[in-house]
Protein backbone atom coordinates (compact mmCIF):
# COMPACT_ATOMS: atom_id res chain seq x y z
CA UNK A 1 0.00 0.00 0.00
CA UNK A 2 2.74 2.32 0.37
CA UNK A 3 3.53 1.99 -3.28
CA UNK A 4 0.04 2.83 -4.19
CA UNK A 5 0.13 5.79 -1.87
CA UNK A 6 3.30 6.97 -3.44
CA UNK A 7 1.83 6.67 -6.91
CA UNK A 8 -1.28 8.49 -5.83
CA UNK A 9 0.82 11.17 -4.24
CA UNK A 10 2.94 11.53 -7.34
CA UNK A 11 -0.13 11.80 -9.58
CA UNK A 12 -1.57 14.28 -7.18
CA UNK A 13 1.62 16.28 -7.38
CA UNK A 14 1.58 16.07 -11.14
CA UNK A 15 -2.03 17.21 -11.20
CA UNK A 16 -1.14 19.98 -8.83
CA UNK A 17 1.77 21.05 -11.04
CA UNK A 18 -0.46 20.90 -14.11
CA UNK A 19 -3.05 23.02 -12.37
CA UNK A 20 -0.36 25.52 -11.34
CA UNK A 21 0.96 25.65 -14.91
CA UNK A 22 -2.55 26.12 -16.24
CA UNK A 23 -3.16 28.83 -13.69
CA UNK A 24 0.10 30.57 -14.65
CA UNK A 25 -0.86 30.39 -18.32
CA UNK A 26 -4.31 31.76 -17.55
CA UNK A 27 -2.80 34.54 -15.45
CA UNK A 28 -0.29 35.43 -18.15
CA UNK A 29 -3.08 35.45 -20.76
CA UNK A 30 -5.15 37.66 -18.48
CA UNK A 31 -2.14 39.94 -17.96
CA UNK A 32 -1.50 40.23 -21.70
CA UNK A 33 -5.19 40.91 -22.33
CA UNK A 34 -5.16 43.58 -19.61
CA UNK A 35 -2.02 45.12 -21.17
CA UNK A 36 -3.68 45.14 -24.59
CA UNK A 37 -6.79 46.66 -23.06
CA UNK A 38 -4.66 49.29 -21.26
CA UNK A 39 -2.83 50.09 -24.50
CA UNK A 40 -6.14 50.50 -26.31
CA UNK A 41 -7.44 52.76 -23.55
CA UNK A 42 -4.20 54.81 -23.63
CA UNK A 43 -4.45 55.19 -27.41
CA UNK A 44 -8.11 56.18 -27.13
CA UNK A 45 -7.22 58.66 -24.36
CA UNK A 46 -4.43 60.17 -26.51
CA UNK A 47 -6.79 60.45 -29.47
CA UNK A 48 -9.42 62.17 -27.36
CA UNK A 49 -6.76 64.47 -25.89
CA UNK A 50 -5.44 65.35 -29.37
CA UNK A 51 -8.96 65.99 -30.65
CA UNK A 52 -9.70 68.13 -27.60
CA UNK A 53 -6.53 70.16 -28.21
CA UNK A 54 -7.47 70.57 -31.87
CA UNK A 55 -10.95 71.80 -30.94
CA UNK A 56 -9.49 74.20 -28.37
CA UNK A 57 -7.02 75.67 -30.88
CA UNK A 58 -9.79 76.02 -33.46
CA UNK A 59 -11.94 77.79 -30.91
CA UNK A 60 -9.08 80.17 -30.07
CA UNK A 61 -8.54 80.95 -33.77
CA UNK A 62 -12.23 81.64 -34.28
CA UNK A 63 -12.32 83.86 -31.23
CA UNK A 64 -9.32 85.85 -32.50
CA UNK A 65 -10.97 86.11 -35.94
CA UNK A 66 -14.13 87.43 -34.31
CA UNK A 67 -12.18 90.01 -32.29
CA UNK A 68 -10.44 91.17 -35.50
CA UNK A 69 -13.83 91.33 -37.22
CA UNK A 70 -15.23 93.51 -34.44
CA UNK A 71 -12.25 95.86 -34.63
CA UNK A 72 -12.53 96.09 -38.42
CA UNK A 73 -16.26 96.90 -38.17
CA UNK A 74 -15.57 99.60 -35.57
CA UNK A 75 -12.89 101.15 -37.81
CA UNK A 76 -15.24 101.01 -40.79
CA UNK A 77 -18.02 102.67 -38.80
CA UNK A 78 -15.71 105.45 -37.64
CA UNK A 79 -14.49 105.94 -41.20
CA UNK A 80 -18.05 105.98 -42.53
CA UNK A 81 -19.12 108.49 -39.89
CA UNK A 82 -16.19 110.72 -40.80
CA UNK A 83 -17.01 110.45 -44.50
CA UNK A 84 -20.71 111.23 -44.00
CA UNK A 85 -19.88 114.15 -41.71
CA UNK A 86 -17.48 115.57 -44.30
CA UNK A 87 -20.06 115.22 -47.09
CA UNK A 88 -22.74 117.03 -45.05
CA UNK A 89 -20.33 119.77 -43.97
CA UNK A 90 -19.31 120.36 -47.61
CA UNK A 91 -22.90 121.36 -48.34
CA UNK A 92 -22.89 123.91 -45.52
CA UNK A 93 -19.56 125.40 -46.56
CA UNK A 94 -21.33 127.01 -49.54
CA UNK A 95 -23.61 128.83 -47.10
CA UNK A 96 -20.58 130.00 -45.11
CA UNK A 97 -19.03 131.31 -48.35
CA UNK A 98 -22.21 133.26 -49.09
CA UNK A 99 -22.33 134.69 -45.57
CA UNK A 100 -18.66 135.75 -45.82
CA UNK A 101 -19.40 137.42 -49.15
CA UNK A 102 -22.41 139.19 -47.65
CA UNK A 103 -20.32 140.41 -44.70
CA UNK A 104 -17.56 141.66 -47.04
CA UNK A 105 -20.06 143.64 -49.07
CA UNK A 106 -22.12 144.97 -46.19
CA UNK A 107 -24.13 148.10 -46.90
CA UNK A 108 -22.76 151.32 -45.50
CA UNK A 109 -26.17 152.63 -44.54
CA UNK A 110 -26.92 152.78 -40.83
CA UNK A 111 -30.49 151.64 -41.52
CA UNK A 112 -29.20 148.09 -42.19
CA UNK A 113 -26.90 147.92 -39.20
CA UNK A 114 -29.20 145.51 -37.28
CA UNK A 115 -29.49 143.29 -40.35
CA UNK A 116 -25.70 143.18 -40.78
CA UNK A 117 -25.20 142.35 -37.11
CA UNK A 118 -27.79 139.56 -37.41
CA UNK A 119 -25.96 138.06 -40.41
CA UNK A 120 -22.69 138.29 -38.46
CA UNK A 121 -24.23 136.41 -35.51
CA UNK A 122 -25.63 133.69 -37.81
CA UNK A 123 -22.18 133.36 -39.38
CA UNK A 124 -20.52 133.06 -35.95
CA UNK A 125 -23.07 130.44 -34.82
CA UNK A 126 -22.50 128.36 -37.94
CA UNK A 127 -18.71 128.56 -37.51
CA UNK A 128 -18.96 127.49 -33.84
CA UNK A 129 -21.15 124.48 -34.81
CA UNK A 130 -18.56 123.41 -37.39
CA UNK A 131 -15.74 123.85 -34.88
CA UNK A 132 -17.72 121.65 -32.48
CA UNK A 133 -17.69 118.94 -35.16
CA UNK A 134 -13.88 119.24 -35.43
CA UNK A 135 -13.80 121.35 -38.61
CA UNK A 136 -10.78 123.64 -38.86
CA UNK A 137 -9.72 126.35 -41.29
CA UNK A 138 -6.82 125.43 -43.52
CA UNK A 139 -3.94 127.83 -42.86
CA UNK A 140 -3.22 130.05 -45.86
CA UNK A 141 -0.25 132.06 -44.65
CA UNK A 142 3.13 131.41 -46.18
CA UNK A 143 4.15 128.71 -48.65
CA UNK A 144 1.77 127.10 -51.14
CA UNK A 145 1.06 123.43 -50.30
CA UNK A 146 -0.67 121.47 -53.10
CA UNK A 147 -2.05 118.99 -50.54
CA UNK A 148 -4.23 121.61 -48.87
CA UNK A 149 -4.31 124.52 -51.35
CA UNK A 150 -5.59 124.81 -54.91
CA UNK A 151 -3.92 127.50 -57.03
CA UNK A 152 -6.30 129.18 -59.44
CA UNK A 153 -3.76 131.61 -60.85
CA UNK A 154 -0.28 133.11 -60.54
CA UNK A 155 0.49 136.78 -60.54
CA UNK A 156 3.60 138.94 -60.41
CA UNK A 157 3.95 140.55 -57.02
CA UNK A 158 6.91 142.77 -56.16
CA UNK A 159 6.75 142.28 -52.38
CA UNK A 160 6.00 138.55 -52.18
CA UNK A 161 8.47 135.90 -53.34
CA UNK A 162 7.61 133.17 -55.82
CA UNK A 163 5.54 130.22 -54.51
CA UNK A 164 3.98 132.19 -51.65
CA UNK A 165 0.25 132.79 -51.31
CA UNK A 166 -0.83 136.28 -52.37
CA UNK A 167 -4.60 136.11 -51.87
CA UNK A 168 -7.24 133.65 -50.68
CA UNK A 169 -10.23 133.41 -52.99
CA UNK A 170 -12.13 130.76 -51.01
CA UNK A 171 -11.35 129.44 -47.55
CA UNK A 172 -10.41 125.76 -47.17
CA UNK A 173 -11.52 123.41 -44.39
CA UNK A 174 -10.37 120.13 -42.88
CA UNK A 175 -11.41 117.65 -40.20
CA UNK A 176 -8.39 116.39 -38.32
CA UNK A 177 -5.91 115.73 -41.15
CA UNK A 178 -8.56 115.04 -43.81
CA UNK A 179 -9.13 117.90 -46.24
CA UNK A 180 -12.82 118.55 -46.83
CA UNK A 181 -12.24 121.35 -49.29
CA UNK A 182 -8.89 122.83 -50.35
CA UNK A 183 -8.37 126.58 -50.11
CA UNK A 184 -8.52 128.41 -53.45
CA UNK A 185 -5.53 130.74 -53.61
CA UNK A 186 -3.58 133.01 -55.92
CA UNK A 187 0.18 132.54 -55.68
CA UNK A 188 3.12 134.73 -56.59
CA UNK A 189 5.21 133.94 -59.63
Amino acid sequence: MTKKKKIDESTDEQKLEKDEDQLKTDVSLDDSEEMKSDEKENKKYEQILAQSQEYFEGWQRERADFQNYKKRIERDQISLKSFITAEIIKKYLVIIDDLELALKNRPSSTDCLGWVDGIGLIYQKLISILEGEGVELIPVEGEFDPNIHEAISQIEHPEIESGKIVEVMRQGYKISERVIRPALVIIAR
